[in-house]
């Protein structure tokens, strides 16, 4: 990801779109904003936020249950956002695209469905060093209700996965491997299609969790020929709470539905519930329309960006941060893989990371502070957390070149 094509940036107009988000203009503290917590969350482009006061003021109400006019608006936008997260992740079709609150419940959803129908005392799952306890814990739980034992793959030093480790553990065939696409500490870029295609000859099936690759590598599930992804909308310039779940259609059709309620069932009766098709199967309740219908209006935004632009302009960032922060003395970068996201975590001497993060703030500079929800990794590393630095495509040089006055600033007023 990282690159040294010098008109990289200029090629995609950053500055043109940066006026497409609107809170990027904003001030914190007196300066402008400069917003490197895309990791946790991204901003919205304009087109987004019209997208949902459109919906609230002219056809806003319940999907897939009227006959009157505004519900069928709403089912018809809403059905069209399925197919445009299909087609963006290059799905079979739009009944293979489930809509959730976010990643994490869709990883909840397979490790409880799939967990309880394929998993016994004999199996093992699989997961690695570098996952976000999003997908740790929910295996954890389906391990400890079934049995199944959770096995680990390492990783090295410089923060990539110990690839002969993982071809020895998938000799012991397990029977699910649940592995991240990008750390979203590290910024590693994990070769998973590789890994998948050993799964597969080892008889597992495979979750990735896309929550910090969507945004940046865009992933074709038919070429990674993973089992099932997840990803959250909010991490992909759309709105919070809603996310998506993919899955094969042959798997999510065997498997039993994980909530109950309205819209996943086809009769009802006191005896016997028969369930409905896919993809309302797994979509119980009222869903979050307006957060679907706005992921869709994001991933058409980014539908509208050239893709090899985009990830030559945030290799370029990467470089442009990696060696400005290098030479600041006594800081250190976790996570140096040869093939990274535009993410960078780093500590500096002895220096608590709230502590930089807060000076950080007083300077307007959003970043993320502690163990960003990866504490096996923090214990890998011996540390109680890092400060870190994720950037997207509406970020800039002078971006960069804020965030390293602030760390020197903040070097000086802690020491």
């Amino acid at each position: 990801m990282q690159s040294t094509a010098g008109t990289a940036i200029r090629s995609l107009d950053v500055e043109r779109i940066r006026m497409d988000f609107p809170i990027l203009q904003t001030q914190v503290n007196g300066f402008p904003l400069v917003y490197l917590d895309n990791g946790a969350t991204s901003q919205k482009p304009r087109s987004v936020l019209q997208t949902l006061e459109r919906y609230y003021t002219t056809i806003n109400s319940n999907v897939h249950r009227g006959v009157h006019h505004l519900s069928q608006e709403a089912t018809d936008a809403y059905e069209a956002a399925r197919r445009t997260v299909a087609h963006f992740i290059h799905a079979a079709g739009p009944q293979e695209i489930i809509f959730t609150r976010g990643t994490t419940e869709g990883i909840n959803l397979v490790a409880s469905s799939l967990g309880r129908s394929r998993l016994s005392p004999k199996d093992t799952v699989l997961i690695t060093a570098m996952e976000h306890h999003s997908n740790i814990v929910p295996w954890q739980m389906i391990c400890e209700e079934t049995g199944a034992r959770l096995k680990i793959i390492p990783i090295l030093d410089r923060g990539d996965l110990d690839l002969e480790a993982a071809r020895r553990v998938l000799e012991e065939k397990p029977g699910i491997l649940a592995i991240t696409q990008v750390s979203n500490t590290l910024g590693t870029i994990n070769p998973v299609k590789q890994i998948i295609a050993w799964a597969h000859q080892a008889g597992a099936l495979v979750l990735v969790d896309a929550a910090q690759s969507i945004q940046h590598l865009h992933p074709d599930v038919q070429d990674l020929d993973c089992d099932f992804l997840a990803f959250s909308g909010h991490k992909v310039f759309g709105p919070t709470g809603i996310g998506v779940l993919y899955g094969k259609e042959k798997f999510l059709d065997a498997m039993p539905p994980w909530q109950g309620g309205g819209d996943m069932i086809r009769t009802v009766t006191f005896d016997k519930t028969t369930y409905n098709d896919l993809p309302y199967k797994f979509e119980a309740g009222t869903p979050h329309i307006a957060g679907a219908i706005g992921l869709g209006a994001a991933l058409d935004y980014l539908q509208g960006l050239d893709p090899a632009s985009v990830l030559a302009c945030e290799g370029q960032l990467l470089a442009y941060a990696t060696g400005k922060l290098s030479r600041i003395p006594g800081l250190r970068i976790y996570g140096t893989a040869p093939q990274k996201a535009s993410v960078i975590s780093f500590n500096i001497g002895k220096l608590h990371p709230y502590d930089v993060g807060v000076i950080l703030d007083q300077a307007g500079i959003a970043v993320r502070t502690g163990h960003h929800c990866t504490q096996p990794l923090m214990d890998f590393y011996g540390i109680p957390g890092t400060v870190r630095a994720s950037m997207a495509f509406y970020n800039n040089f002078n971006d960069v070149d804020r965030l390293c006055q602030g760390v020197e600033k903040a070097i000086s007023m802690l020491n």
